[in-house]
């Protein structure tokens, strides 16, 4: 007896509820449109700080799921060079690892109208893999893998299998299929946002590489949802709403790849999902506003550029408090003159002593919340 949906006989045939997909479809396709209509109503500047922000976030939480953590003012500075972007000061260093999901995220989202071909994802791989090495495991980069593959979790010893792709030596066909299909004008009757979560699905199932599928899956995710808005601009971060929602998503995921080609619950939630990601936005849109706000209000203050620099990292989220100590490391300054450009700023009405004093005295700005 099949015990994963990829052994069934009519696999990868998926089938689902047409009615109850449409319905949250719609509802979806709706608050799409609302979005982009308010992004669009920016002015430049605001649409790509709002686009910065959403890129960057979709690099730190695409990796996160996959347990890697990234440097933010990284990820930052490499989309804001490649998309030459004024994004204040840049990390003028940058990880081999930060760079490689920057490059597979823009190039699915700038040439999301460009072929998704065996190559490119040959590409996509070795970029996310630089060094042939996943952590302390040499891997086979760029090229699909020839050994089973399991998905597990738990400790040595008591681990517990979630799901096992198929057999290597049908990995070739099934992605020479699925390539086919993604490219193929007989799929472009499906709406393109519900393709994307097609897409996900059917890619993760296979599990054609020896690891960056999850990765992979939501780049072309995010390919597919460039298309559905015939648009590069991102305003939107699947990834960091799949983040939120990871233990349901693995949930999810695990019943369907074990269940039949009925995959109505996977699409379903893949649409729920990124309708909350459409609200996560909202909070990126008011965050950029915000932003905008502040410097028109402060339009006219004498700022020097290591102030200018600290209060654009706190406008961007901060994380921690802000000391004398941080402000010397950021700006690369010494003591004495942090606490000076702190003292201006105090004196200015931008900064303000937080409650706690002494040897964790710590500064917040000034807002109109």
């Amino acid at each position: 007896m099949p015990t994963y949906i990829h052994e069934l006989g009519d696999w990868p045939h998926f089938r689902w509820a047409e009615k109850s997909v449409a319905a949250k479809l719609a509802t979806v396709r709706h608050h799409q449109g609302r979005l982009l209509g308010r992004m669009e109503g920016l002015g430049f500047k605001l649409r790509e700080e709002a686009m910065l922000r959403t890129l960057t976030e979709e690099a730190v939480k695409s990796s996160e799921i996959e347990g890697e953590v990234l440097d933010k003012d990284q990820v930052r500075s490499s989309i804001a060079r490649r998309l030459g972007m004024d994004a204040g000061a840049l990390t003028a260093t940058i990880d081999r690892n930060v760079e490689g999901i920057v490059d597979v995220i823009l190039d699915a989202t700038r040439n999301y109208d460009k072929s998704l071909t065996e190559d490119r994802l040959f590409g996509w791989h070795a970029a996310l893999f630089p060094t042939g090495w996943s952590g302390m495991r040499r891997i086979k980069v760029a090229q699909w893998r020839t050994e089973p593959i399991e998905v597990v979790s738990g400790p040595e010893g008591k681990q517990r299998v979630h799901f096992e792709g198929p057999p290597a030596k049908r990995v070739p066909a099934e992605m020479r299929a699925f390539l086919k299909w993604f490219e193929d004008k007989k799929s472009s009757d499906i709406d393109p946002v519900l393709k994307a979560g097609l897409v996900h699905f059917w890619f993760v199932t296979i599990h054609p590489f020896e690891d960056g599928n999850g990765r992979i899956a939501r780049a072309i995710a995010d390919m597919a949802l460039a298309r559905s808005e015939n648009t590069s601009q991102r305003f939107y971060s699947i990834s960091a709403q799949i983040q939120r929602e990871r233990n349901t998503y693995y949930d999810c995921l695990e019943e369907t790849q074990k269940g039949n080609l009925d995959i109505t619950p996977q699409l379903e939630w893949f649409l729920g999902c990124l309708d909350r990601a459409f609200a996560g936005a909202e909070e990126t849109l008011g965050d950029v506003l915000a932003k905008a706000k502040f410097w028109e209000k402060h339009a006219g203050a004498a700022l020097n550029e290591r102030q200018r620099l600290v209060i654009n990292r706190l406008l961007d989220g901060f994380e921690g408090k802000l000391t004398s100590s941080k402000w010397a490391k950021l700006t690369k300054s010494s003591q004495a003159t942090a606490g000076r450009d702190i003292d201006d700023l105090e004196a200015k009405g931008i900064l303000t002593k937080n409650a706690a004093g002494g040897r964790s005295t710590s500064y917040s700005l000034v807002t109109d919340e």
